[in-house]
């Protein structure tokens, strides 16, 4: 690939928000056949303008780069040590992921840490974790242990701030390798921001709760966050019902009380 043509589309995806290409990500077999092949003639203008609009095309390729990881280990120390947006400026702690890693039935992933999962280094500890652990052990009847938590962005928003667009592109690489690790039968995500950022779907989260969709293939069933239902104490009933829904698909009985 010759340098005109690689600026060109570094600069389309960077226009995309997509930075911090590794320097031998070109060399992988997938971008070969993607960009190389046919380079004198397919790679002319129009299709580095469809390249810049295939955001998430784009995003699969630089978040299935394996310098990453292969191992949730691996991934996770690459996490602690991460820079890639402006959230490592204020972070205590960078929160990875808890629970089992071995094929885990049901893996929730929520939108990111708060003050106290900042300061503790795990997700969901705070009053909106323990309403969630409520649901795991009364409303499904396992142990938190036996499922995986984590976030879409691994450190803390300032003031607890929705996370901006370009921190969870800059923390997405890590979620889908995470998820492909541990191959959950089911993922439940909490919230808009956890749903959009799996799906790409922007429908809101009341009128595509309790619906099956599917993220690489795992069956996704997007509801409420639990912080959601400490300040709507009536949206517990359709959250109780998106579990049940979940728990018959997983062959789990549903014989506890409704949290």
């Amino acid at each position: 690939m010759n340098n005109r043509l690689l600026e060109v589309l570094k600069q389309s995806l960077e226009a995309q928000g997509i930075t911090g290409l590794p320097r031998d990500w070109f060399a992988h077999q997938q971008v070969q056949e993607q960009f190389v092949t046919g380079e004198t003639s397919a790679m002319n203008q129009n299709n580095m303008e469809q390249v810049g609009k295939s955001t998430g095309a784009s995003a699969q390729l630089v978040s299935s780069d394996l310098r990453y990881g292969q191992t949730l280990s691996e991934l996770n120390t690459e996490a602690q040590q991460c820079t890639r947006c402006r959230l490592c400026e204020t972070r205590n702690k960078v929160v990875f992921g808890v629970g089992n890693t071995k094929s885990p039935k049901i893996c929730f992933v929520g939108e990111g840490p708060g003050a106290d999962e900042d300061q503790q280094g795990e997700p969901f500890v705070g009053r909106a974790g323990r309403l969630l652990t409520a649901a795991i052990t009364k409303g499904i009847g396992i142990a938190r242990e036996e499922v995986y938590i984590c976030n879409v962005v691994k450190c803390r928003p300032p003031e607890n701030r929705a996370p901006l667009p370009d921190e969870v592109e800059a923390c997405r690489p890590f979620l889908e390798r995470q998820i492909a690790l541990i191959k959950p039968e089911v993922i439940i995500t909490l919230g808009s921001p956890a749903f959009v950022t799996l799906t790409g779907n922007k429908t809101g989260i009341t009128k595509v709760r309790g619906t099956w969709l599917e993220w690489q293939g795992i069956p996704l069933m997007p509801t409420f966050h639990p912080a959601y239902l400490l300040r709507n104490p009536p949206a517990k009933k359709p959250f109780w019902e998106d579990l049940k829904t979940v728990m018959l698909r997983l062959g789990i009985p549903i014989n506890a009380q409704s949290i």
